[in-house]
C-alpha cells in the first residue's frame, strides 16, 4: 500500500510524538487523541515551509499536550478515588527509530515508572513540558524555549524547579527487574495462601497501598497505610477472586507488573515500589477505562 511523503514523515515520529503526549497526561488515550490533533495540524501544513519536521512535530505535540493536561487537570479535581497513570507497556517502548541501547533504555524508562508520573501531576503544564522534553528526551534548552516560545533563561527556571520536586517527592525505588519479579512472586504467593506474617515480612513497616478504580470497580478510595492493614486487606481480596482469574507477568512502565485477568479480559494491574529489599508502595488500578489498552 503506497502511502503520500507526508503520512510516512509523521508515522515515522509517531511513536516519538506518543511518548511525549503520554508522559505529559498519564493516558494513553489522552496521548492518541493529541497525536491525531497533531497529524491534522500537520496535513493541513505548508510542509515545503518546515526545514525540520521532528523539531515541528513535537512542537505541535507539546503544545497540544498542554492545552489537554490543562482540561484533564480541572476534571481531576472530581475523579473518585487516588489517581494513578495508565498502565502502558514499555517492552517495546523507545524514543526513536529502533530499539534503544541499555543505558539509553535506561533514561528513558525512567521517565515513565508510575512513581514518576505520579510526582510529576503536581507540576504545573508547563513545568512538566519542558522535564518530559529535557528529561525523557535530552532536547536543548534553547530548542525547548523556541519550541514554547520562552527564554531560554525561563526554560531554564522551569526545568530547575521541575527537577527539584521530582527528585524531591520521588521514591527512591532501587531493584532490577529480576529482583522485582522475584519480590512480586513472593508477594503473590504469601497474598493467595493467605499468610499474613509472610506478607509483613515483605512490606516495609510505612508501607502505602495506592488503588486507582475511579469508581468503576472496587478499590480502596483511600491510600492505605501501614504494612499491617496492607496485608490484612490483600488476604481478604485473594478470597473473592473468581475461579476463571489467571496472572501474567509484564512489563508495565519500565518494570514488572502483575496483569490479573478475569475470563480472558484485564481485571486489575498490580505494581510493586521496592526498597532496600522491602515492599515500600503497592499501586493497584482497577479503572476499566486504563486497562482497555492491555486487552491484547
Amino acid at each position: 500500500m503506497l502511502t503520500d511523503p507526508a503520512t510516512e514523515v509523521f508515522e515515522a515520529h509517531r511513536p516519538l510524538l506518543h511518548g511525549v503526549a503520554y508522559r505529559m497526561l498519564g493516558r494513553a488515550a489522552d496521548a492518541e487523541d493529541v497525536v491525531q490533533d497533531a497529524w491534522l495540524r500537520w496535513s493541513a501544513t505548508d510542509r515545503a515551509e518546515v526545514r525540520e519536521p521532528r523539531a515541528y512535530l513535537v512542537r505541535i505535540t507539546t503544545r497540544l499536550a498542554i492545552d489537554r493536561l490543562r482540561q484533564i487537570q480541572s476534571r481531576r479535581e472530581s475523579y473518585v478515588g487516588p489517581w494513578l497513570p495508565e498502565p502502558l507497556a514499555t517492552d517495546v517502548l523507545a524514543p526513536g527509530q529502533g530499539a534503544p541501547d541499555t543505558a539509553e533504555r535506561a533514561v528513558f524508562a525512567e521517565t515513565v515508572t508510575l512513581a514518576v508520573l505520579v510526582v510529576m501531576e503536581a507540576l504545573s503544564p508547563l513545568e512538566r513540558a519542558v522535564f518530559v522534553l529535557r528529561e525523557a528526551f535530552g532536547y536543548p534548552y534553547a530548542e525547548i524555549a523556541a519550541g514554547l516560545e520562552r527564554s531560554e533563561a525561563a526554560v531554564r527556571q522551569l526545568a530547575g524547579r521541575a527537577r527539584r520536586h521530582v527528585e524531591e517527592g520521588r521514591p527512591r525505588f532501587d531493584v532490577g527487574p529480576d529482583q522485582q519479579r522475584e519480590l512480586t512472586e513472593r508477594f503473590l504467593s504469601a497474598a493467595a495462601g493467605g499468610d499474613l506474617d509472610g506478607l509483613l515480612n515483605l512490606l516495609a513497616a510505612d508501607a502505602r497501598l495506592v488503588g486507582d478504580s475511579g469508581g468503576k470497580a472496587k478499590a480502596p478510595l483511600r491510600i492505605i497505610e501501614s504494612a499491617d492493614k496492607i496485608a490484612r486487606f490483600l488476604i481478604g481480596v485473594v478470597r473473592t477472586v473468581p475461579a476463571d482469574t489467571e496472572l501474567r507477568f509484564v512489563e508495565l512502565n519500565g518494570g514488572i507488573a502483575l496483569l490479573v485477568l478475569v475470563g480472558g479480559a484485564p481485571d486489575s494491574v498490580f505494581q510493586l515500589g521496592i526498597r532496600e529489599g522491602r515492599i515500600q508502595t503497592v499501586y493497584i488500578v482497577r479503572n476499566p477505562d486504563k486497562l482497555a489498552s492491555l486487552a491484547h
